[in-house]
């Protein structure tokens, strides 16, 4: 649960300086975006179970 407060806390802080020296924030489309994180987080388990499963 920490990393999640770290995480979303330095996202905070990112935004906020790219704001305030009128940069354009450095994150793809809402949802793109979250389908991306959550394509590339669901590969990764794959291929941990993939390695465990076929092998170990």
């Amino acid at each position: 649960m920490s990393e999640i407060l770290l995480a979303t806390f330095a996202g905070l802080i990112v935004g906020v300086f790219f704001s305030a020296i009128k940069l354009p924030l450095p994150a793809p489309p809402v949802l793109p975006g979250i389908m991306g994180i959550v394509g590339v987080y669901l590969g990764g388990v794959a291929y941990q179970n993939i390695v465990e499963r076929f092998f170990s």
